[in-house]
């Protein structure tokens, strides 16, 4: 009986390591799946109208998106019904949030975005003056400048600042677009 107990430990230590290595390997390869693909590789797979795809190709390099990627597809009918792609990414100074929406119609898309970004080292203020010299937008304040509306001329989208101190801002960009070949 003395040399059971002996072999029963060890038993579980080689064990441990074992599950250890294995659980250690599993992580590893759902981190390629889960970084190593686009949405836009997401979303063909996933078999979405190509009018979409074409426009979520165009918006994931404007947007320059390159996180952690989720898409939502119609697991029957994935050409016909709407889509959600979402991308998030950290930064060294905060981080992003993106969502798409694509609504097929036949050789047409309908596709809105959001976009959030959360920046710990920069004021409100300081972003609204940075981007309204820049890109040329209005300025609206709202709630004694807790909440800043900029919004370009033609109206294709708002970015609404949310301040939640002196130098922290939720940077909240919506855009809807219609339909387009």
């Amino acid at each position: 009986m003395g040399y059971i107990e002996p072999l029963t430990y060890h038993y579980k230590v080689i064990m441990n390591i074992y599950n250890y290595k294995t659980l250690t390997l599993i992580m590893l390869f759902c981190s390629f799946c889960a970084n190593g693909s686009s949405l836009s590789d997401d979303a063909i797979n996933r078999g979405i109208n190509e009018t979409c795809y074409s426009y979520l190709s165009q918006i994931e390099e404007s947007y320059n998106l390159k996180g952690l990627n989720i898409t939502f597809a119609h697991p029957e009918n994935p050409s016909v019904l709407p889509s959600l792609h979402v991308s998030s990414q950290r930064y060294n100074n905060g981080t992003s949030t993106f969502s798409a929406t694509l609504s097929p119609d036949k050789e047409y898309c309908y596709v809105s975005t959001i976009l959030v970004t959360t920046i710990n080292n920069q004021s409100c203020s300081e972003i609204a003056q940075i981007k309204g010299e820049n890109e040329n937008l209005q300025l609206s304040s709202y709630a004694d400048g807790g909440f800043l509306i900029l919004t370009p001329a033609d109206n294709s989208y708002q970015i609404i600042l949310t301040s939640s101190d002196e130098k922290n801002c939720t940077m909240t960009e919506a855009r809807m677009m219609w339909p387009g070949r």
